[in-house]
């Protein structure tokens, strides 16, 4: 399934009567609550509210980074709560350049519940129905099986890779947080030795994709010789980075891995060396 879904598309879907659950991801890193605020304000009709730091991440020690990843049992548990079947048609969206959004769509791709896809200009490009209606979810009568992520690289083969460099890591930060400048998130400034960069929001015009075609042939200028499946994405976090992931498979260069640690875990070891 097309990792995007446009408006029309998506307009066509919910005509369908399809089994289709809107996703509302809105989140503000400098504000937790903005998010939930903003879906209160106003948010496509029939969408839940899907919270980055209670539904998509688990508790922090310190050590696991800003956003650490549920794992496959809690993850089922949060899916169970949400309403999110086996059959659910999920369609994700922000209003931050997808980033939230792509967060939920490589978590479920990543256990193989492939009909997910990001709303491709988020709300600023929906033309239908706002609500303000705040909906609860629906929960199952059953909780899902758990199921490992694919695709998820440990801190310790970024350790590996350090000597090896069989992987290539993209850093979906900024130019600046990446070089370590104006680093305002995490307590240490740089980024993993011998990253590259490819700010996320370079995969936008406006608050849409750019074209497969146009990413494509970024993404090749980027990695060289690389393929694909030789790539692990890293950012902040280990959200923005999933924006980069979602555009090589928009450019059907798919098969890319992530560091869902990212530098906020990895900085957290002194002992792990820091590039400038």
């Amino acid at each position: 399934m097309n990792p995007l879904i446009r408006t029309n598309q998506l307009q066509e879907l919910l005509n369908s009567g399809a089994n289709v659950l809107i996703c509302d991801c809105r989140f503000d890193l400098a504000q937790v609550s903005a998010g939930r605020e903003a879906y209160a304000k106003g948010h496509i009709q029939g969408a839940i509210y899907v919270d980055l730091d209670t539904d998509l991440s688990v508790s922090k020690t310190g050590t696991n980074g800003r956003h650490p990843l549920p794992n496959p049992d809690d993850w089922a548990t949060t899916r169970q709560r949400l309403g999110i079947g086996s059959d659910s048609h999920v369609i994700a969206y922000d209003s931050q350049g997808s980033a939230f959004a792509s967060r939920l769509w490589w978590m479920l791709r990543a256990i193989g519940h492939d009909k997910v896809q990001v709303l491709d200009g988020g709300l600023e490009s929906w033309r239908g129905q706002i609500s303000t209606a705040i909906l609860a979810p629906a929960p199952l009568e059953t909780k899902p099986k758990p199921v490992a992520y694919q695709g998820l690289v440990l801190v310790d083969e970024i350790l590996d890779n350090l000597a090896s460099r069989r992987k290539t890591i993209i850093d979906a930060r900024s130019s600046d947080r990446f070089h370590g400048q104006n680093e305002t998130l995490d307590p240490v400034a740089g980024h993993i030795p011998s990253s590259l960069n490819r700010f996320f929001k370079s995969n936008l015009e406006g608050s849409e994709f750019k074209s497969p075609e146009i990413l494509r042939k970024e993404f090749s200028e980027l990695l060289g010789n690389s393929q694909a499946s030789d790539v692990i994405h890293s950012c902040g976090s280990g959200v923005t980075a999933c924006v980069n992931l979602l555009a090589m498979e928009q450019a059907g260069l798919g098969g890319s891995l992530l560091y869902a640690g990212s530098w906020s875990e990895w900085c957290a070891d002194p002992k792990r060396p820091v590039e400038r």
